[in-house]
């Protein structure tokens, strides 16, 4: 085959339209595979040290062959590669007196014909180059499928990876992937949800999920219209697939019962999903912006009697009778993982005894507290805490107008324990300032939110001294350290999350 400069060549826009066709995939990918062939085998018969570079005329299919320079103001003696494909600038001026360095001298170079094993290394490249571009578009097609349900076919099962066919493709079903006691065998149809697609040398490679949650909202669109009409919205998932799952769902539209389009009549809606997903038993709960009673419907069946909301460490306590705790708690803490997964908060469960016990000890606690520092008698303590009052820091920063206003106070009263408390808190403070300078305390474990100065000290006494130190602790090692009752398992993990954030553990 002879490549003849600028002469029309038919035959090789019919080959791009052919190659094109058949692999289903853009023309200009071709003609671009093409133009790097024909730069390969030229640079084989120059040298492969010179720029080639090689055009087709995309109406006509002439080829054309030109050699780059680039103008330069030195070259290297020793590199033989910019020798070929540089020139200097005075140099250029002989070619184009405009010549500017940064710019190129284009030479037409002559037609070339192709020998044997360059038009074998021609044929490679365009195989090579047709394979890339065939993998691109797998790759874009099935990366615009992340987020979706496909329909599949078990073509093999390697090390309890399930290899699907998914049409133009195969896809990796993970063992970790599969609901629990799901087994597969060949020419099984499957649906699973698209959880990753990833670019590899070997072509996409496209991973599925059935045991996401995100599996099962995309399952309820597909049954439910509502949902996929956007009247009735998902507004959270938790699962522990294979047995249970909680989904959240609000109407948009008053007039619509969210729960029971889900439901469907006689269940047949639900009944489909949970067919889908192995018998996975799934709790539809209604969800409510006053998060109070969300908890409470998250929590069904269990009947809840009070609900503490602590925003500030994302903790949440639910109180319920005696004889609903375990139905509250779930088989092997079941119920109650859902519930924390869709508030996505930790959910502490007390009995009522076990709430009243509990804030009777944190009352005694801080009645002892104000009696050492504020030279109280008990009845005033009481008094304090049935107010609110938790700090003796409180007390010295409150107006004094609120603490006169406490039935059995006066002005008086009122001054002479915000005198005590400004004092205790002044005295507290320099001591701390003292003692921090003894143990050698860094200043930035100072400012860790969650830690009061008497917290601090105790840390330090133990070895915890600066961020580190504590960046370095497990929330059961912090728990320890400080005492009982003194930090809940969520508001010490924020305290070391904290600390690991400030030592730069994170970006």
């Amino acid at each position: 085959m002879q490549n003849i400069e600028n002469m029309p060549r038919p035959e090789i826009i019919l080959v791009a339209d052919t190659v094109a066709r058949e692999k289903n995939i853009d023309k200009e990918d071709v003609f671009t595979a093409m133009e790097v062939a024909i730069q390969k085998a030229a640079r084989s018969k120059y040298g492969f040290e010179h720029d080639i570079r090689a055009t087709i005329d995309r109406k006509t299919g002439a080829i054309n062959l030109s050699r780059y320079r680039e103008i330069v103001n030195e070259i290297s003696a020793e590199d033989e590669e910019s020798q070929a494909s540089k020139i200097l600038l005075k140099d250029a001026k002989a070619y184009n007196k405009d010549a500017k360095v940064g710019e190129y001298i284009i030479d037409t170079l002559p037609p070339i014909d192709f020998g044997r094993i360059a038009a074998q290394t021609a044929k490679q490249v365009i195989m090579q180059k047709v394979r890339d571009a065939e993998r691109n578009k797998q790759f874009e097609e099935y990366q615009e499928k992340v987020g979706t349900i496909v329909n599949g076919t078990v073509k093999r099962i390697e090390f309890g990876n399930v290899i699907l066919d998914i049409g133009k493709a195969e896809a990796i079903l993970r063992r970790d992937e599969i609901i629990p006691r799901e087994k597969f065998k060949n020419g099984d149809r499957v649906r699973a949800y698209v959880l990753e697609v990833r670019r590899e040398n070997k072509g996409p490679q496209i991973f599925l999920s059935r045991t996401c949650p995100e599996f099962m909202a995309k399952l309820f669109t597909q049954e439910v219209p509502e949902i996929y009409d956007g009247v009735v919205q998902i507004m959270g998932v938790a699962r522990d697939p294979g047995s249970k799952a909680k989904l959240a769902v609000k109407a948009n539209d008053m007039t619509i019962d969210a729960v029971g389009a889900c439901v469907g009549l006689r269940g047949i809606r639900v009944q489909a999903v949970v067919t889908e997903l192995q018998g996975e038993k799934i709790d539809i709960v209604p969800y409510s912006e006053d998060k109070a009673q969300y908890i409470v419907s998250a929590l069904a069946p269990a009947e809840v009697t009070k609900v503490v909301l602590d925003e500030e460490n994302g903790r949440i306590e639910v109180v319920v009778p005696q004889e609903q705790f375990s139905i509250a708690i779930g088989r092997r803490g079941q119920n109650v993982k859902l519930a924390s997964q869709l508030l996505g908060s930790d959910i502490d469960v007390l009995t009522e005894e076990q709430e009243q016990e509990r804030r009777s000890n944190e009352n005694k606690v801080r009645s002892q507290r104000f009696i050492e520092a504020l030279d109280i008698d008990e009845m005033i303590a009481h008094l304090l805490i049935a107010e609110g009052f938790t700090t003796v820091d409180e007390i010295a920063m409150v107006d004094l107008a609120e603490l006169s206003a406490i039935e059995g106070f006066d002005e008086d009263v009122a001054t002479e324990l915000q005198s005590r408390a400004k004092a205790f808190v002044e005295n507290r403070n320099a001591e701390f300032v003292k003692q921090s300078e003894s143990l050698g305390i860094d200043e930035k474990l100072k400012t860790i939110q969650g830690l009061d100065q008497d917290m601090i000290l105790t840390l330090a006494n133990k070895g915890v001294k600066t961020l580190e130190d504590l960046a370095d602790l497990a929330a059961d090692e912090l728990i320890e350290m400080l005492g009982e009752n003194i930090l809940s398992e969520t508001e010490a993990n924020n305290v070391i999350m904290s600390a690991r954030t400030q030592a730069g553990w994170f970006e």
